[in-house]
C-alpha cells in the first residue's frame, strides 16, 4: 500500500519523452572521423581540432535535446495531460473528436479541429507529430499531439469515456 494518496493519478499511462541522448554519439563518431582522417594522412594525432569539434557539437546538441525534451514530451496519468510544459486537467476535456479523414499537409478540406490551438507553448503541432481533436470545457477546442498518435488517442478516449 502506497503513503501518497495521489498515487493512482501518478501512474503514467502515455509518456513520450520528445527526444534522444543519443543523438550526442554524432559528436563522438565525428570527432572519431576526423582522428581517422588525421591518422589515413598520415598527419598523425592532432587531438586539437577533434576535441574542438567533439565539444561543439554535443554542446550545440545537449542544447537541442534539453529543449525538445522541455517543449515535445508527452505525459498522460489519470488525472492530467502534459505537452510540453503546459498541463491540462482530464476532467477538462469532455470529448475526443475521431481521426481527421485529410492531413493538414494534403489541402484538402480539414476538422474544424484541425486548427484549433495545439496544446503547449509552441506554435502548433510539433513536427513528426499528429494532432488529436480534444473538445474542451467552455465550449473550447484544442490539439493534444503525439509520434504514437493511436496509443495517446486510445488511453486520452478511455479516460474521458470513464470520467
Amino acid at each position: 500500500m502506497s503513503d501518497n494518496p495521489a498515487s493512482d493519478t501518478d501512474e503514467r499511462l502515455f509518456f513520450e519523452n520528445g527526444a534522444s541522448w543519443h543523438w550526442l554519439w554524432l559528436g563522438v563518431v565525428g570527432a572519431l572521423v576526423m582522428v581517422f582522417i588525421q591518422s589515413s594522412a598520415g598527419l598523425g594525432l592532432q587531438p586539437t581540432v577533434p576535441l574542438f569539434f567533439l565539444v561543439m557539437m554535443c554542446g550545440f546538441l545537449t542544447i537541442q535535446v534539453r529543449a525538445a525534451r522541455i517543449h515535445t514530451s508527452v505525459e498522460l496519468t489519470a488525472g492530467t495531460l502534459r505537452q510540453g510544459t503546459e498541463t491540462l486537467p482530464i476532467n477538462e476535456i469532455l470529448a475526443v473528436y475521431p481521426e481527421a479523414e485529410n492531413t493538414v499537409k494534403s489541402g484538402e478540406p480539414l476538422e474544424p479541429w484541425q486548427e484549433a490551438r495545439a496544446l503547449g507553448e509552441l506554435n502548433g503541432v510539433p513536427k513528426r507529430r499528429t494532432g488529436i481533436g480534444l473538445k474542451l470545457v467552455n465550449d473550447r477546442t484544442a490539439q493534444a499531439w503525439a509520434r504514437d498518435h493511436e496509443a495517446l488517442r486510445s488511453a486520452l478516449t478511455k479516460l474521458v469515456d470513464a470520467e
